[in-house]
């Protein structure tokens, strides 16, 4: 005869198993998303913004056309410098973001030195675009 306590725990381990199932589907792959992110911030980090935009998601090329968005980088980042440091400090799976559409997004953050800013935290939001490939949606420094 089964025990009421072993029956109770392993019901415990399914329920536990199938709530982390749908959290992260299949198609969540930690890695490509973040080596989505690691190139397009060496585009980012070496100045040339207009391949940044290229690479980025569709969402991102409905937001801000190439020009702009070369402007608002070269306006943001400049004054900052070189990149010292960058280390990763959070990662976070997400299907929905605000003032975004439904979808595949990896929220991630790194503490980021500059040389003019000792102290920074880049978030960088890759989402799962159509074709299957990550690609950056978002990108703000603070």
């Amino acid at each position: 005869m089964i025990k009421p306590s072993l029956i109770l725990a392993l019901s415990a381990v399914l329920l536990i198993t199938i709530v982390s199932c749908q959290n992260e589907p299949d198609a969540y792959n930690e890695d490509a998303a973040t080596l989505s992110v690691t190139t397009w911030l060496k585009f980012i980090d070496s100045g040339n913004y207009q391949r940044s935009w290229e690479s980025a998601s569709e969402i991102f090329k409905t937001q801000i056309n190439a020009d702009d968005w070369v402007k608002t980088a070269i306006k943001a980042r400049s004054p900052l410098g070189e990149v010292v440091s960058r280390k990763m400090i959070s990662q976070l799976y997400q299907t929905a973001i605000q003032g975004a559409p439904d979808g595949e997004y990896v929220v991630i953050e790194f503490s980021t030195e500059f040389e003019n800013k000792k102290s920074a935290t880049e978030t960088i939001t890759p989402v799962l675009d159509p074709d299957g490939q990550w690609r950056v949606s978002g990108y703000y420094i603070r």
